[in-house]
């Protein structure tokens, strides 16, 4: 029978290997715990605790009594592994289709772009969560160009007062800070980098365009919308974990059918984990 000549692991491996340069939001998420939780299951444990107060004394009071012991905050956080999603489609016969040349790979890199944007999609939606800070709060300003008129924001202002707000929040200057902006707003971000541009400078070389200050500019599709309302996530990379937790594809023949199938599904999981780290730019065009 053909099925029996189809290897899963290879399409599975494949699959996820394709899936991490294609995960936009994926890229900036703390993933450290993944792997423990393709070893155990269904859920991590993240533990984390809050900073301690910090006392000064001048040195001829350093016999005094100090502070009695605080208890400092709890900031730990389970991620329950919840999030499946599958795909089910007709190949005809697998060996004709390991055969020809070129289609295998086809097949299995459509099937990791689409896996990849439903990951995402999940992930952007982190950007709704009610622990985060929204930028405008419950009336979200429309981005423009140039001078902004009434209820109306410049679009590298946005920019600039969200890392500030992540900034008054001890965030270093130092750590990494990424946008997952809408195509809208990425275009909005290069016309206006476009109109300061008098002086040839670099803000333009393909490389940088991308980047504005300390903020790393990254455009998807997948950027979450509620209402008509972009909702994009300015954050840290500490700022959501992400977890991929196990990979599966087979073959098999549906009754029916004189043909053969693929099947297969992708167990994952997206969490706010420090909202301190995460802005969502509440934003309309």
């Amino acid at each position: 029978m053909s099925i029996a000549n189809f290897i899963p692991n290879v399409w599975a491996e494949g699959i996820e290997r394709d899936l991490v340069p294609k995960c936009t939001f994926a890229e900036d998420c703390n993933r450290k715990f993944e792997g423990q939780v393709k070893k155990l299951g269904e859920s991590v444990s993240v533990i984390g605790v809050g900073k301690p107060t910090i006392y000064t004394i001048n040195r001829e009071n350093s016999g005094d009594q100090i502070q009695k012991p605080e208890t400092l905050e709890d900031v730990s956080s389970t991620m329950i592994i919840n999030q499946m999603s599958y795909f089910n489609y007709m190949v005809g016969d697998v060996d004709k289709v390991q055969a020809m040349d070129g289609l295998q790979e086809a097949l299995q890199s459509e099937t990791s772009d689409a896996m990849a944007s439903t990951m995402d999609a999940h992930i952007a939606s982190c950007a709704l969560d009610k622990s985060i800070t929204r930028l405008h709060g419950t009336t979200p300003k429309k981005v423009v160009i140039g001078t902004p008129g009434e209820g109306e924001v410049n679009v590298l202002h946005v920019i600039e007062d969200a890392v500030t707000m992540l900034y008054k929040r001890n965030v270093a200057q130092s750590t990494r800070v990424v946008a997952n902006v809408s195509p809208d707003f990425y275009k909005l971000v290069c016309r206006e980098l476009g109109y300061r541009d008098t002086d040839n400078s670099k803000l333009l070389e393909d490389a940088i365009v991308r980047r504005y200050g300390s903020v790393y500019i990254k455009m998807s599709n997948n950027v979450a919308v509620e209402g008509g309302v972009d909702h994009i996530m300015l954050r840290t990379p500490y700022a959501v974990a992400f977890a991929l937790a196990h990979t599966h594809v087979e073959a098999y023949r549906p009754e029916d059918y004189f043909a053969d199938a693929i099947k297969g599904f992708h167990l994952y999981q997206a969490k706010v984990m420090r909202s301190k780290e995460i802005i969502d730019i509440n934003v309309t065009y």
